[in-house]
């Protein structure tokens, strides 16, 4: 069971309504997604590409633009780290092509997941020194590569680390020591002497900021041709990884892919195009939707089940018939994920249910399961039965290999501290760890987590929150269409969420391929006792919530209303997130 809890922020909503011209429930909503001052409310409904904060209070990047632009003078080669996700691969796309396109030398390695792990390693340093690079540029990763770091300037070569992710640090005499790369320059927006207004923006944007930086505070950016044309293809592949990363859509991120969906939508990439035709999406209609559900995950397939390398080619290929070909190959890559994922997740589900239905910290242990994929699999154990979860598989060398993922209550990384001696490796934060260990230790990773959990039913219930009580009847498409505005939904924009106790319910009927979506007619009156009815789709479940409503008479559900295009007719749908 769900717990519904409804969002009670406070503001004068009247007030709001009236100054921005919106609606008091749409003020409500605007509150509810952290907006408190006018400022920010206009930041939310309003905000342009000019309102995205200056690249200059990055911390290092003026350094990392000046050695950036020495080695682009000097005709120095250039190795170019990236990582093997979506971020890595649109950050290390916008630093070789804005690098490229001033003149300059750069090659790119994305690491091989299984062989290499994540980051910079010491045969990447090696290998980069060996095929004479003079300058490493990594991306999306380096901020904990302190060790490689050094390796790397004492063969001769700069280092210039752009990151978005946490500086690890020591505990010392009670205090937090963090350790920064000893790199020429380190831009990442989280170390903790960086002043940069907004810590939550991604690699690739970390990378696009360095860019724009170099074009507009150094001389080379005036060898640039049409670098407007450049800068809007890399603000694309900036939110194209924003949303494909999970970042929150607040703030400058908000801006960001509000901005980057509409050139998307219209892209010259030919690339990126060749993608959003082998998935089947309408250009028109890319929505931050698509990014996560859709195309995102061709890239991220590539990265975990063969390499990343095709991927960033895709980007830079500049033939439609090639690009499309190339794009097709990776559709049917993340197709055999997503088949592989499921055939997995049902086999993790069946062990759960057997044998550890009453764990509070679920840890399964399937030896076949491509250890890339089991982080997707903790993470559909951790949405079915609202637990923190671990996947262990055997890696190549016949050891133990996880990764687990975590609800609110439980910080799956200082859980996983207290039975460090466990492993042999492992790292992460508080909603998710990776890991490894010894073969034969599963049970024991399961027992002790079990053991040392404080976990009480509350934390083990989902709360599902609730961001206006609000009569389905009330809902017209003035309200719909208003609630557009808030797009693009994500991360921390999730679409408004309403509810209405006891509904009548006019029929439920079973409908979809496989009898997969269930169909209500919910009937409910407008402000003046009207009666009006709704069609209502529920997608989860369906074959159950079935089972349970067909011979009732009144439901209660929480909704949320979205236009429903159906042969050029427009009509208003509640898609049914939950009900009792």
């Amino acid at each position: 069971m769900k717990k519904w809890v409804v969002t009670a922020k406070g503001a004068d909503f009247n007030r709001i309504a009236e100054k921005f011209s919106i609606s008091p429930y749409l003020a409500r909503i605007i509150r509810n997604r952290g907006a408190v001052t006018d400022e920010e409310i206009d930041m939310f409904l309003n905000g342009t590409e000019a309102d995205m904060h200056d690249p200059s209070l990055l911390k290092d990047i003026d350094t990392a633009a000046q050695i950036l632009e020495g080695a682009i003078e000097a005709g120095i080669p250039i190795r170019i780290v990236g990582d093997y996700d979506i971020d890595g691969v649109c950050a290390a796309f916008i630093l070789k092509k804005g690098i490229e396109a001033a003149g300059g030398s750069a090659d790119v390695r994305l690491p091989d997941r299984i062989r290499d792990g994540y980051g910079l390693n010491e045969n990447m340093v090696r290998q980069a020194h060996a095929d004479g690079a003079e300058l490493i540029i990594t991306c999306d990763n380096g901020i904990a590569a302190a060790k490689e770091t050094e390796l790397a300037l004492s063969l001769g070569m700069s280092v210039i680390v752009t990151d978005h992710h946490e500086v690890p640090y020591e505990i010392r005499d009670g205090r937090m020591e963090y350790i920064l790369p000893p790199a020429d320059a380190v831009v990442d927006p989280k170390r903790p002497d960086c002043t940069y207004p907004f810590d939550g923006i991604c690699g690739a944007m970390v990378a696009y900021k360095l860019i724009s930086y170099l074009y507009s505070h150094t001389e080379i950016g005036n060898n640039v041709n049409d670098r407007e044309g450049l800068m809007k293809e890399f603000l694309s592949f900036a939110a194209f990884a924003t949303v494909g990363d999970v970042m929150e859509l607040t703030g400058e991120n908000r801006i960001a892919v509000k901005c980057g969906l509409k050139i998307l939508r219209s892209t010259t990439n030919a690339g990126m195009r060749a993608l959003i035709k082998a998935t089947g999406i309408k250009p028109d209609s890319i929505s931050a939707y698509h990014i996560g559900f859709v195309l995102g995950p061709c890239i991220n397939a590539a990265g975990r089940l063969e390499t990343a390398d095709e991927a960033l080619s895709l980007f830079f290929e500049t033939s439609d018939e090639a690009a499309l070909e190339s794009a097709h190959r990776l559709a049917a890559v993340n197709e055999s994920r997503k088949n592989m994922t499921d055939a997995f997740t049902k086999r993790a589900e069946a062990e759960v249910k057997e044998h550890y239905a009453l764990d509070r910290v679920l840890v399964v242990y399937i030896p076949e399961c491509h250890e890339s994929l089991a982080g997707i699999v903790a993470g559909k154990l951790k949405e079915h039965f609202y637990r923190p979860a671990i996947v262990l598989t055997d890696d190549s060398e016949g050891n133990l290999k996880g990764s687990g993922r975590s609800i609110e209550a439980y910080s799956m990384f200082d859980e996983l501290s207290r039975v460090k001696d466990l492993f042999t490796k492992f790292g992460g934060h508080r909603m998710a760890a990776g890991l490894s260990m010894p073969a034969g230790y599963a049970d024991e990773l399961r027992r002790r987590l079990n053991a040392q959990c404080t976990l009480t039913d509350d934390d083990l219930t989902e709360k599902m929150h609730i961001d206006i009580p609000l009569p389905i009847g009330y809902v017209d498409e003035g309200l719909v269409s208003e609630l557009e505005a808030l797009e693009p939904f994500g991360t921390a924009n999730p679409r408004p969420l309403f509810a209405e106790k006891d509904v009548t319910l006019r029929r439920v009927q079973l409908a979809g391929k496989n009898s997969n979506v269930l169909r209500m007619v919910l009937e409910g009156q407008n402000r003046e006792g009207v009666p009006a009815v709704y069609n209502g789709v529920l997608f989860n479940d369906a074959a159950a919530a079935y089972d349970e409503l067909k011979d009732r008479d009144l439901v209660s559900v929480l909704y949320q209303p979205v236009f429903n295009v159906y042969n050029g007719t427009k009509s208003i749908q509640l898609n049914i997130r939950d009900y009792m």
